[in-house]
C-alpha cells in the first residue's frame, strides 16, 4: 500500500505543478519519471494515464465534481481540488481501480496533506460520484455539449467548426483522447532499420514499421526512454511524423546550407543535416542559451558534423545572412493546437488574444527570415498548430507580400484523418533572378 500512496503523492504533486504553478504538462512529467527511474513500469504507467488523463478530461472532469459538490472545484484548496480531480478521471477511465480504493487513498492522501478536517468532505464528494458515475447529465447545448464530452474549450470547437467542419472536429476531438505510439527517426548512416529493430528487441521495445518513412519505427512497451543504451548512443530521436514530412518537402541536396531559425530541440535541423550525408551545412538557431544547449546535447548525442547551434533572435536581422541559404527552415512558434494529444495542458493555457499575438509574430519572422533565402532557393513555413489565421492565412499573407516567393505546395494535417500531429506545412520558393 505504501507504493500506491507514493504513486499517488507524486500524482499530486505533478498535477500541482502544472495547475497551480503552470508548469507545462510534458516537462513536469518527463522531470518526475527522470527523478524515479527506480520505480517499476507498471507504477510509471499508472502515474503517466493518471496525470495525462486528468488534464486530457479536465473540463469533463470539472463539470461532473460541481454537479455534486457544494463547493466547486475552483473554489477549492488547491490540494484538495487536484486529489478530487484525479480521483474522478480514476472513477470514471480506469477500470482497473476499484472505486473503494480510488475513495479511500484520496482520503488517506488528504490527511497526509494536513487536510484532515477535509476527510469527509473529499469522501463525500466522491462516493457520490461513484454511485452516480452514469447518472450524469451533460448539456444540451450543442457547443457546450462538445466542450464537455471533449474537455475543450469552447472558443477552439467554434473556431474549429467555422474553419474545418462539424466531421472534421469531431474527428481531432476523438483522435486527441486516443493514447499514440512514440514516433523515432533514425540515421540509416549510422544504423540500419534491422539492425536497430534487433537492438530494441533486446532491450524489450516493440516496434511497428512506418512504409512512408523508412527511417522511422513507431515504438511500444518501453519504460524510460533514457534508460535504453541505444537511445544513449544517439541512434534515435524522438519526431513526430509530421516533422519528418517537413524535411522531406524541403528535399535537401548535398552541399546545401540550410538555416533552421527556431530549432529547439533540433529535430529538423538534426534530420536535415543526416539528409545531407556529412556535406553542406546546417545552422540551428533558438532564442536562448537554454535552447541552444538543448540542440547542442541532440548534436552531441547524434555524432553530426555538418550542424552547429547558434543563439539568434528570429526577429533581429542577420545582414550576414542574406540570401546565404539553399533552404530556410521556419518552424515557428505557435498555439500548439495540433499536439493537444500530448500535451494536453496546452488547450487550457492557450487564448485566443494569445494566438492573435503569435499570428503576428509569425509574420514579423517571416518577414525577417525570407531575406536569408537564395534565388532560387526554399522557405518551409510549418506549425504544430491546427489555425487558418496562423497557417493559410499567414502563407496567403507572406505570399502577397513576397511576390518574389511562389506557394509550391501546403498542407494542414488534420489528426484523426492524417497520421500523426495536427500539423501544417507550406513550401515556398523564391524566383532565381538568372
Amino acid at each position: 500500500m505504501a507504493s500506491s500512496v507514493n504513486e499517488r503523492e507524486l500524482i499530486l504533486d505533478t498535477l500541482l505543478q502544472i495547475t497551480r504553478e503552470g508548469e507545462y504538462c510534458h516537462i513536469a512529467l518527463r522531470n518526475v519519471l527522470e527523478k524515479y527511474q527506480y520505480l517499476d513500469k507498471k507504477q510509471r504507467a499508472f502515474i503517466t494515464r493518471v496525470i495525462n488523463g486528468t488534464l486530457e478530461h479536465l473540463i469533463e472532469i470539472d463539470y461532473i465534481i460541481n454537479q455534486f459538490s457544494k463547493v466547486k472545484v475552483n473554489r477549492m484548496k488547491p490540494v484538495i481540488g487536484a486529489i478530487i480531480r484525479s480521483g474522478v478521471y480514476q472513477l470514471k477511465y480506469m477500470d482497473s481501480v476499484p472505486d473503494s480504493a480510488v475513495c479511500n487513498e484520496a482520503v488517506k492522501l488528504a490527511e497526509k496533506r494536513g487536510f484532515a478536517s477535509l476527510k469527509a468532505f473529499v469522501n463525500g464528494v466522491l462516493r457520490n460520484i461513484s454511485r452516480n458515475m452514469n447518472k450524469i447529465a451533460y448539456p444540451k447545448d450543442y457547443i457546450e455539449h462538445l466542450s464537455v464530452r471533449y474537455s475543450l474549450p469552447k472558443w477552439i470547437l467554434e473556431q474549429w467548426l467555422e474553419r474545418y467542419g462539424e466531421d472534421n472536429v469531431l474527428v481531432m476531438a476523438e483522435d486527441f483522447l486516443k493514447e499514440k505510439p512514440v514516433t523515432i527517426r533514425f540515421n540509416p548512416d549510422r544504423i540500419s532499420r534491422e539492425a536497430l529493430t534487433e537492438m530494441l528487441k533486446e532491450e524489450g521495445v516493440r516496434t511497428e514499421e512506418i512504409p512512408e518513412f523508412p527511417a522511422a519505427l513507431h515504438i511500444y512497451g518501453y519504460n524510460y526512454l533514457g534508460g535504453l543504451e541505444s537511445f544513449r548512443r544517439g541512434y534515435y530521436y524522438v519526431q513526430d511524423i509530421n516533422s519528418m514530412r517537413t524535411v522531406h518537402w524541403a528535399a535537401p541536396r548535398k552541399g546545401d546550407t540550410v538555416i533552421d531559425v527556431c530549432a529547439a530541440p533540433g529535430g529538423k535541423a538534426l534530420h536535415m543535416a543526416e539528409r545531407l550525408h556529412g556535406t553542406g551545412h546546417v545552422e540551428a538557431r533558438d532564442l536562448t542559451g537554454y535552447k541552444v544547449r538543448l540542440i547542442e546535447e541532440n548534436i552531441e548525442r547524434s555524432g553530426l558534423k555538418n550542424i552547429e547551434a547558434v543563439k539568434w533572435d528570429a526577429t533581429v536581422p542577420d545582414r550576414s545572412a542574406a540570401e546565404s541559404a539553399d533552404i530556410v527552415i521556419a518552424d515557428l512558434p505557435c498555439s500548439g493546437l495540433g499536439v493537444i494529444g500530448k500535451k494536453p495542458d496546452l488547450k487550457y493555457k492557450m487564448t485566443e488574444e494569445m494566438q492573435k499575438e503569435l499570428a503576428a509574430l509569425q509574420r514579423k519572422i517571416l518577414s525577417v527570415v525570407q531575406a536569408y533565402v537564395k534565388p532560387g532557393g526554399k522557405l518551409v513555413y510549418s506549425t504544430c498548430t491546427v489555425s487558418w489565421e496562423e497557417n493559410e492565412g499567414n502563407a496567403r499573407w507572406f505570399k502577397n507580400t513576397y511576390p518574389g516567393f511562389s506557394l509550391v505546395r501546403e498542407k494542414q494535417m488534420i489528426p484523426g484523418l492524417d497520421e500523426g500531429d495536427g500539423f501544417y506545412i507550406a513550401l515556398f520558393q523564391k524566383e532565381n533572378h538568372d
